[in-house]
């Protein structure tokens, strides 16, 4: 009687990451994070040395080495002939968008359960890039936001920088516990016979929390951009086409729902062929009204106010929001009536010559009624003031 003979099965040990140690910043605290969100880097162990004899051990090195060579896993920025940049962008990559680069759709599609072929991969991909990879690219790479030239006469009126991730991170190589630097060379001391952590241990330790940090801002970011941003396009598109039935001029959007509009109105309004879809998106108004065209006697204007319920509730309050001069300006279009801000209830239903009203904010950026046809007449009278 023959018997076959047991197969081993070998066991592979997971891909050794490796970065450098000291000073650390956002892009590799980011890059390193990015990879272990694959399956096959999720169990990898980090190794931080600028040593090229123990980094040439590992499979995957970020953001030192020299060297940027996909096929051999070498994602380093800093060498003086390096200039790749993400498609239709002309920032300058770092490590976190080199790795972003490479293993960006891979993640979204991992992380999403879309199929890696989806078209939605490919938007999520961009739309991340822009809205949050680049900022990191461009301040490892010393890139300013505006030219120079362009800020020249300008004066801060507060200091924001303290409150930027890139800020944070930096706040993480502050090891309060150590009175002086840290040296590779120092061993493990001994206080009364108990082990005090290696100071690269510890160095090491303060990276990760970095990682950590810059991670989860991208996963809000992906899971946001994915169930909120991505699905509010149609919506948005379907409010915009249907504008001139809710004014004569266009300058009125309303949802039925609360939504996340502010972005998809931009870009509509920058770019007529965003507007077209594959597919016709549901009315905001009603299945069997379809958006209709500007006629040529409608003069078309920038949408100045947004319509909106505050719940999905049917006895929730409508809001009618002013919409900013641009995505990150606080100034608006046309805002609210400077006589009605700052009062509210009965005050401001007797100021407006609107029941219901609830409030209006002391800037006249947004307003309350307590339902629907409220709002729409306070936004009538506002187009008219």
């Amino acid at each position: 009687m023959s018997t076959s003979p047991v197969r081993k099965r070998v066991k592979t040990s997971p891909p050794l990451i490796g970065t450098h140690n000291g000073h650390f910043h956002a892009d590799e605290a980011l890059a390193v994070y990015l990879l272990r969100l694959l399956p096959t880097y999720t169990p990898s162990t980090l190794l931080r040395t600028r040593d090229p004899s123990l980094l040439s051990t590992c499979h995957t090195v970020v953001d030192v080495g020299g060297e940027y060579e996909p096929s051999i896993h070498r994602y380093d920025h800093h060498q003086r002939t390096f200039n790749t940049t993400f498609p239709s962008r002309s920032t300058k990559l770092s490590s976190a968008g080199l790795v972003y680069l490479h293993f960006g759709k891979a993640i979204i599609a991992h992380r999403t359960g879309l199929s890696p072929e989806d078209k939605d991969v490919d938007i999520l991909w961009h739309k991340l890039y822009k809205e949050f990879i680049e900022a990191i690219d461009a301040n490892d790479n010393g890139i300013p936001v505006y030219a120079p030239s362009d800020t020249a006469t300008l004066t801060k009126r507060f200091n924001d920088s303290g409150i930027t991730l890139s800020s944070l991170v930096s706040d993480l190589n502050n090891d309060f516990s150590i009175s002086a630097p840290p040296t590779d060379e120092q061993e493990t001391a001994t206080t009364n016979g108990t082990a005090t952590p290696h100071p690269q241990a510890e160095e090491d330790a303060r990276f990760l929390a970095a990682s950590e940090l810059m991670g989860t801002s991208f996963l809000r970011k992906l899971t946001g951009y994915h169930t909120s941003w991505l699905p509010a396009r149609a919506t948005v598109l379907a409010a915009y086409q249907a504008r001139f039935q809710e004014d004569a001029q266009g300058r009125l959007l309303v949802f039925r729902e609360p939504t996340p509009w502010k972005d998809h109105l931009y870009t509509f309004e920058s770019s007529p062929s965003s507007t077209s879809f594959s597919s016709s998106p549901p009315s905001p108004l009603s299945p069997s009204d379809p958006p209709k065209s500007p006629q040529p006697h409608q003069r078309q204007q920038q949408v100045l106010y947004v319509l909106y319920p505050e719940s999905a509730s049917p006895t929730a309050k409508w809001r009618i929001q002013a919409v900013p001069t641009s995505k990150e300006s606080f100034e608006s279009r046309k805002p609210l009536p400077e006589a009605w801000r700052g009062l509210r209830d009965e005050e401001l239903s007797a100021k407006s010559g609107v029941e219901g009203a609830v409030f209006v904010h002391a800037s006249g950026f947004i307003g309350g009624n307590v339902g629907e046809e409220g709002a729409r007449e306070m936004a009538r009278r506002a187009l008219e003031a």
